[in-house]
């Protein structure tokens, strides 16, 4: 298949762009590559897929790989319909999995146009130009942000979420309203995906888990937020990545559907810190402070309708995902 992935640059979008490209897809990535983030880290995720970061730096610029004959990179900004309109032009395209999104809680409450025009402009934009080519399946990253500080556990698909509390998760509730009416009035198939708290090797160093092994490392105190009583559904990448490629390669089942994707085994905050320590060999400092504002207390995902339809479920334990993470930021941020 031909699939263009957006926020190929991004943590999610690298793993997912690099897996269908070992099964021998095409893949036409694109991201805007913006400093929310080290851009270093982005373009080095880029040069793993054979993208020269010179080429990559230029806007618009059709970069081709030099280790996967079959992956085509564009820095490209999903809120610039005109850019984004090129892209789909200029290529035949099967599927679309849009990644490319503003993250994070707490940023938007600082910087909230940020999110209007990424994630809303944005993926209005994506939705134009897939039902405008024809495109057979739309998936696309939705959050666990969208269940707010709801009681009842574990989430499932079926509960209510209309009480977003950061815009962030507001902005993904409406991705899922904007898909549902698309898939309505133009006979578009989009599925949306509910992502439970990602984290493993290469991911975005904003993340706790990346935050607590720079700081444990450097014997400075971590921020323990809700004084450790959170809980939540860490999610390996390996297991989202492979979600999603079981996903892309299938038939959609349903026009408009939804999908948890997370581990249905939350975990408190106090046990994935004991467990990374374990892991670094090192005890940390702590420093306990109250819930931040837009951040949820807990998260469990309810999977079932996941194993009906594609036979799979997360499965990583925090033991396993984060000795493989300990052993790639010893080995990649040290040198």
């Amino acid at each position: 298949m031909n699939v263009l992935v957006t926020g190929a640059a991004g943590f999610i979008g690298y793993f997912l762009s690099k897996r269908l490209l070992e099964a021998g897809h095409k893949v036409y990535g694109i991201d805007n590559i913006n400093n929310y983030y080290s851009t270093d880290l982005k373009f080095a995720r880029l040069e793993e897929l054979g993208i020269n970061r010179a080429d990559a730096e230029l806007y618009d610029n059709q970069c081709l790989s030099n280790v996967y004959p079959k992956f085509s990179f564009y820095r490209v900004d999903i809120a610039n319909a005109n850019a984004l309109g090129r892209v789909f032009k200029k290529h035949t395209i099967d599927k679309v999995c849009h990644l490319a999104a503003q993250a994070g809680v707490r940023y938007s409450i600082e910087n909230p146009s940020v999110y209007i025009q990424s994630n809303l402009v944005g993926f209005g934009n994506i939705l134009e130009e897939v039902r405008h080519a024809g495109i057979e399946h739309l998936i696309y990253a939705s959050s666990s942000s969208v269940y707010g500080e709801l009681k009842e556990v574990p989430f499932n698909t079926n509960q209510k979420v209309d009480h977003p509390i950061s815009l962030y998760a507001a902005t993904k509730k409406a991705n899922e309203l904007m898909a549902h009416t698309y898939s309505h009035l133009y006979n578009i198939n989009t599925t949306g995906l509910r992502f439970f708290t990602v984290y493993g090797p290469m991911g975005r160093p904003d993340m706790a888990y990346y935050l607590f092994t720079k700081d444990i490392l450097t014997d400075k105190p971590i921020k323990v937020f809700n004084n450790g009583e959170m809980q939540r559904d860490f999610t390996y990448i390996d297991d989202i990545v492979e979600a999603l490629v079981r996903i892309i390669e299938n038939e959609p089942k349903d026009k408009y559907k939804i999908y948890n994707i997370g581990n249905h085994k939350p975990e408190k905050l106090g046990d994935f810190i004991a467990t990374l320590e374990k892991h670094l060999g090192k005890t940390a400092k702590k420093e306990f402070l109250p819930l931040q504002p837009g951040d949820v207390s807990q998260t469990s995902a309810e999977v079932s309708d996941l194993i009906k339809d594609y036979a799979f479920s997360p499965n990583t334990s925090i033991e396993e995902g984060l000795k493989r993470f300990v052993h790639w930021y010893l080995k990649s941020e040290r040198n």
